[in-house]
């Protein structure tokens, strides 16, 4: 087993994903647009920086930032109506809290909004750092923010576990040697991506299984 473990939040740690995917294509309707549902997957796992340049690759006719304010908005205001964890994730925690491995956080997200998040579901305890796309130059696929995780926690890239559920997020945790474990959320990983897992899971409790079998 490695010696730490590194986690995405939206649709690793919690069912989330399917809201902001949801809130991409539906917020098209505020700008009188026709919805475009391949811009979901496309904004899967990237940083606000990265998400500025596609917007306009999508709907040129309107400030990028604007749009991006109002996805953000209606993912807030559903995540305040109801904040789900994904299947497995309190086991996972448990079992590796249990056996003393260092816990990170690295998502796109503002470090506020993690730590808003984690707080709300009762998980915080968990992590010994939280990091946040606000904190690295370069938002995933580059990284930066998987580095910054393992430096956080101790412990070099290579003997941490990387929880993932996008394209990007995979990208970057193998571009970082960390182990990358892609468990599925909302899109199955394509060959070139598999390539670069470890391992891919349904869920957290498939990965837990095979972490104490020694498999990863």
């Amino acid at each position: 087993m490695k010696r730490g473990a590194i986690f995405d939040m939206d649709g690793t740690l919690f069912d989330t994903e399917k809201l902001y995917r949801s809130a991409w294509i539906e917020t098209a309707d505020d700008f009188g647009l026709k919805r475009k549902p391949e811009m979901a997957p496309a904004m899967s796992g990237s940083s606000v920086s990265t998400i500025l340049k596609k917007i306009p690759q999508f709907f040129p006719e309107v400030d990028a930032n604007e749009y991006f304010l109002r996805v953000v908005k209606r993912v807030k205001k559903a995540i305040e109506e109801k904040l789900e964890i994904k299947s497995g994730v309190i086991e996972i925690l448990n079992y590796f809290h249990e056996n003393k491995i260092p816990m990170a956080i690295a998502s796109s997200s503002a470090t506020e909004e993690i730590i808003k998040n984690v707080k709300r579901a009762g998980i915080d305890k968990f992590f010994d750092a939280i990091i946040g796309g606000d904190q690295v130059a370069n938002g995933k696929p580059a990284p930066d923010i998987f580095q910054l995780a393992a430096k956080k926690i101790n412990l070099p890239p290579e003997d941490c576990y990387v929880f993932e559920d996008s394209a990007n997020g995979i990208r970057g945790a193998a571009a970082a040697k960390c182990v990358s474990i892609m468990v599925i959320d909302q899109t199955p990983p394509l060959p070139d991506i598999r390539e670069l897992c470890a391992a891919v899971f349904n869920d957290m409790n498939e990965a837990l299984d095979a972490i104490k079998k020694s498999n990863i």
